[in-house]
């Protein structure tokens, strides 16, 4: 499915960049440098994919060495493509005319590409099917994680028989499937970009105490220019989060809050450290 999603969007470049006219690029940032990051904090979902390569840390062979290639290299090959896509498609049409819900396969009917535009609405269906797949196995692991360490009950941190985490993949699911039925798209996406931006962000700064501790061993990648470049990017993940509704950080701080319930209930009291600790007295 991944192989074809790629095949359609270079056969969408290859098209579209025949129909281009430069008149619809000017103005070229008609909301401003404000308006910018507001789409950049908008569509941070996009950029998810990339956080379920390091969820899957614990199955992959050789770890050190190809989960780096593995998330800089499929972050520097979809930007790429993100940009091309942009600039073809706000080439092809007015960008006051993309406000719909399909807006490639709008812009390939406006120029009369009929057979394209079907052919990318399949894509699409692909596209949702592998995304949805990978935030299941994504989530899931974090899920697990969490449950071996105690932090939630014991039986998410449980493997089947074939070595999987079947119950926090159910669990997982059924989560995924309530809020993608009763939740709006806008609202969900919105929730998504904001909880992303604070993992982003909590990574980024947690990277400067992490490097100095001497009983963690790290021979393998090492973030570079540090800690300048973790610094630029927790503050720059906090920048995109100021520029969200508030309704969206309404909810962000209820799914927060909800976090915090279940860890001071349930969590403190069950993780292995806490075990550990009581152990030892």
């Amino acid at each position: 499915m991944v192989i074809v999603k790629l095949v359609i969007i270079v056969l969408f470049l290859l098209v579209g960049a025949f129909y281009v006219k430069p008149s619809n690029w000017h103005p070229f940032m008609p909301f401003g440098v404000k308006g910018m990051f507001q789409c950049a904090s908008t569509v941070f979902f996009a950029y998810l994919g990339f956080d379920a390569v390091s969820s899957s840390a614990a199955e992959v062979k050789d770890p050190d060495r190809n989960m780096p290639f593995g998330i800089i290299g499929t972050l520097i090959i979809a930007t790429v493509l993100y940009i091309g896509v942009s600039i073809v498609l706000t080439g092809m049409i007015s960008y006051t005319k993309l406000n719909v819900a399909d807006p490639v396969a709008f812009a390939l009917q406006a120029v009369n590409q009929n057979w394209l535009a079907g052919l990318l609405s399949l894509g699409a269906l692909a596209g949702m099917t592998t995304m949805m797949v990978t935030m299941i196995f994504s989530s899931s692991r974090l899920v697990y994680s969490t449950g071996r360490d105690g932090l939630l009950p014991k039986t998410l941190g449980k493997v089947s028989a074939n070595h999987s985490p079947l119950h926090a993949m159910t669990v997982v699911t059924i989560v995924i499937a309530i809020l993608g039925g009763l939740v709006p798209l806008d609202q969900l996406t919105n929730l998504v970009n904001i909880g992303t931006l604070i993992a982003f962000a909590v990574v980024s700064f947690g990277i400067i105490p992490l490097r100095k501790r001497k009983d963690i061993p790290n021979h393998g990648f090492k973030v570079p220019f540090y800690p300048v470049l973790p610094i630029i990017s927790g503050l720059m993940c906090i920048f995109l989060m100021t520029t969200l509704s508030k309704e969206t950080w309404i909810a962000s701080l209820i799914w927060f809050a909800l976090g915090l319930l279940i860890y001071f209930t349930y969590g403190i009291n069950h993780s292995q450290l806490a075990q550990k600790d009581n152990s030892e007295k």
